[in-house]
């Protein structure tokens, strides 16, 4: 039995690294799947990766910043297939890396809107879809950021330590409801995200080295934990705070 076999689920950021491969997972387990993202041909590219695999799924342009295309991607997700079962809220961004005395208001302004308000406002749309359903499953992807600092890219850090709170008061205020709601924080993963962190100073192999397992993660591994936490196996978990990061923040 496959582990979300018949669900509909709404994967944001979908157009690359975890967001593609979250919606080629739940694809493969038996999802039909809404995969969004601003970036329309990387999006469509997720799309027709599931289609040549023997998946169902359609593309929808969205701007989680924008709370009208927000609800207009829900929308289109029960226009599409009548309802919304599981949604994971993966779109973000890193915004600019330097000391804290350095960082603009236009760049915190910038990696707010789309990491925290976006998040925001993606789970309020999603709630409100759920509520008719009778119950759903969210995952929000926070960071290792969202749990422990990390110097140089203050605005991200900080907007993920408030990812980590909205999932806990969404889960505590719907809980009785039949919705739950979990957030996981990767450590490094292989993406163009992570890619941008290195040079000549910080290389890939002391990446590798800061995390105990000894090596950065693949996007795949964080696509399994999602799926799972949109499944009937994760039927007791909500509000969780999930580090998949190699054993990063046990050190």
């Amino acid at each position: 039995m496959r582990l979300v076999n018949d669900k509909i689920a709404l994967i944001t950021g979908a157009a690359a690294g975890i967001g593609r491969a979250t919606a080629l997972k739940f694809a493969n387990e038996g999802a039909k799947v809404v995969a969004s993202d601003v970036n329309v041909k990387g999006g469509e590219e997720t799309v027709e990766m599931i289609k040549k695999a023997g998946g169902e799924a359609i593309f929808v342009k969205s701007d989680v910043s924008q709370s009208d295309d927000v609800k207009a991607l829900v929308a289109e997700t029960v226009k599409a297939y009548g309802r919304l079962d599981c949604a994971c809220n993966i779109a973000g961004i890193l915004g600019s890396m330097g000391p804290f005395t350095d960082q603009t208001e236009e760049d915190f302004d910038r990696v707010i809107a789309v990491n925290l308000r976006g998040t925001f406002l993606c789970i309020q749309a999603e709630l409100g879809q759920m509520l008719k359903n009778d119950g759903g499953t969210i995952v929000n992807v926070a960071s290792i950021a969202g749990l422990v600092g990390s110097a140089g890219i203050s605005p991200y850090v900080a907007s993920k330590h408030a990812v980590t709170g909205l999932t806990k008061t969404a889960a505590l205020e719907f809980a009785q409801q039949g919705i739950r709601v979990n957030a996981v924080c990767p450590g490094g993963i292989e993406t163009d995200m992570v890619q941008s962190f290195l040079s000549e100073e910080f290389t890939e192999e002391m990446l590798d080295g800061m995390h105990p397992i000894g090596r950065i993660g693949q996007p795949e591994e964080v696509a399994e934990l999602m799926v799972w936490l949109c499944s009937d196996r994760s039927s007791f978990m909500t509000g969780a705070i999930i580090p998949i990061d190699g054993g990063f923040v046990a050190q």
